[in-house]
């Protein structure tokens, strides 16, 4: 296919994403973040089913970035950590070094069964526990794996949009 034809072809079709679902109930203390958020994913561990949703949901389709959530690479830059997975004993410090690189305020999420109360691996041999032993959880999202569909819900509820 010609480039000329493939940029009608996109034009014609335009955005393919789902559709934005009705405005959540904003979490309260999120509105002093101004309507847009950066977002530091934490993977502290476990099957990585719930790090493959939130990579959907930061995806074309679901397209979370429309709503002013953006990844970044340093917890420097970050107002919310969004904490997948169980927290194991190998990646406990590092994810404690995390949370004190981030500055406050800051938002903890727990997504995912693992993180929220350690899902099928709480009682493993490596598992240090849920997140909440670790730190102050502000938001929890149930699932095993949360949907992209809730992973964004519940992003969107910090940023009102």
């Amino acid at each position: 296919m010609s480039v000329p034809r493939l940029a009608r072809l996109i034009a014609r079709t335009g955005r393919i994403a789902e559709p934005a679902p009705a405005r959540p109930e904003p979490v309260p203390g999120a509105a002093r973040f101004g309507g847009s958020i950066h977002v530091r994913h934490i993977h502290a561990g476990g099957c990585s089913d719930c790090a493959m949703e939130v990579s959907s949901a930061f995806g074309p389709v679901y397209d979370i970035e429309r709503y002013g959530v953006r990844l970044v690479a340093s917890p420097r830059h970050a107002d919310v950590l969004l904490v997948t997975g169980a927290v194991t004993r190998n990646l406990l410090v590092p994810l404690l070094r995390t949370i004190e690189a981030t500055p406050t305020p800051r938002f903890v999420i727990a997504a995912g069964d693992c993180a929220i109360d350690g899902g099928p691996l709480r009682d493993g041999y490596g598992i240090v526990g849920p997140l909440s032993q670790v730190t102050e959880v502000d938001l929890e999202i149930p699932g095993r794996p949360p949907s992209p569909v809730q992973i964004v819900e519940a992003l969107r509820r910090m940023t009102g949009r």
